[in-house]
């Protein structure tokens, strides 16, 4: 039986942060490349050039401070990134650290309610 993009996708989907870290670096060894983002020259300087501001549609939720109530907030912090314990306690106590990058304001602006439910102070990139 040949296995498919959707069997892939969900097996990637149930991986942990760190064995998902660990998957890309065993591709970018066999593969010889890199996850690396790379920047178009003409892309950068034909949006300069526009004159026109973009509206940012990446966001980034930076944890600042994780509160009195971190217990609560390492619950959060787990809840959003999908990290263990031991590394939703670490991200928890090592601020300001980054939680999530690349997402859409409207997710940004819900990760940044629930954690600040739970006593945490964010901030939004």
């Amino acid at each position: 039986m040949a296995i498919t993009k959707e069997d892939v996708l969900e097996y990637i989907g149930g991986l942990s942060v760190l064995e998902l870290s660990e998957l890309v670096k065993a591709f970018e060894e066999k593969f010889g490349v890199s996850a690396a983002p790379t920047v178009v020259a003409g892309a950068v300087a034909g949006g300069a050039a526009g004159g026109a501001a973009e509206e940012k549609t990446d966001f980034s939720v930076v944890l600042v401070e994780a509160g009195a109530n971190k217990i609560n907030v390492i619950k959060v912090v787990r809840e959003i990134t999908g990290l263990g314990l031991k590394e939703a306690k670490d991200a928890t106590e090592k601020t300001p650290h980054t939680l999530k990058e690349g997402i859409n304001k409207d997710d940004a602006e819900a990760f940044k309610k629930k954690l600040e439910e739970a006593g945490a102070k964010v901030e939004i990139k």
